[in-house]
Order: C-alpha cells, then sequence, then structure tokens
C-alpha cells in the first residue's frame, strides 16, 4: 500500500510541475505581447455622380408598397362592431377630390381614378417634389 501511496505522490508531483510549466508558458505570451489591430481610415471614394449613379443602381431593385387612398374617417368601436353588409361609411373627402398616392406610408403623389382593361388604375395629376417629401420627415 504504501508503494501504491508513493507513486501516486510521483503523479502528483508530476501534474503539478507539468501545470507550472503551463503557466510560465502562458505568462510569457501575454495578451501585451499582441500587436493592436490596424484599420484604414474611411473615406468617401464615391467620386462625384458617377458613384451616386452606381450607389442608385443596388437600390432600384428594392420593392415598396404603393397604396391610393380615397380618404379616412375616425368612427368609435360601438358604431364599428355595427357595420354589416350595406353599410356606409362617410369618409373625410368630397367626391372629386383627388386621392393620395402613397409609398410604404408616405405621400408622394395625388391621382385620379381611372379604368384600364376592367381594372381600377391611377393617373398622376401632382407629384410631391423630393424636397418636399424630404422636409415633411422631419
Amino acid at each position: 500500500m504504501s508503494n501504491d501511496t508513493d507513486n501516486q505522490d510521483a503523479a502528483d508531483d508530476d501534474w503539478a510541475a507539468a501545470m507550472a510549466e503551463q503557466s510560465d508558458a502562458d505568462s510569457e505570451t501575454a495578451v501585451a505581447d499582441v500587436p493592436a489591430a490596424q484599420f484604414d481610415s474611411l473615406e468617401d471614394t464615391s467620386g462625384g455622380p458617377a458613384g451616386d449613379e452606381a450607389n442608385l443602381d443596388v437600390i432600384l431593385d428594392i420593392p415598396v408598397t404603393i397604396s391610393m387612398e380615397i380618404g379616412r374617417t375616425h368612427i368609435s368601436i360601438r358604431n364599428l362592431l355595427q357595420l354589416n353588409q350595406g353599410s356606409v361609411v362617410e369618409l373625410d373627402r368630397l367626391a372629386g377630390e383627388p386621392m393620395d398616392v402613397l409609398v410604404n406610408g408616405t405621400l408622394v403623389a395625388h391621382g385620379e381614378v381611372v379604368v384600364v382593361n376592367e381594372k381600377f388604375g391611377i393617373r398622376l395629376t401632382d407629384v410631391i417634389s423630393p424636397a418636399e417629401r424630404v422636409r415633411k420627415l422631419k
């Protein structure tokens, strides 16, 4: 049994020595020795209008939702629950007023309803300028 204890003590000593060597090796390769990462400075390399056209090409195929709004109204939930087939909801627009054309919820134009090949369409009568749209966003 004494021999087993001596073997275990020797194994424990070897293990402790190996751990000490590993600890010494780790301290030699400390984080302070690692060089800092280098990054390029960020600069505008678009090169003027030609660069703007190239940047515009990136977004030309992004889908957007276009919708037409003929009017709005506010009603109570009580009145909403009383609606059934044949009910009439009065809107805030007069007959003949142009419809709003919205792209992703932003007003971009006004227009009038037309029928083309038995489908509804809209003829744009007034397009909001890009400067005006940006001003409305603020």
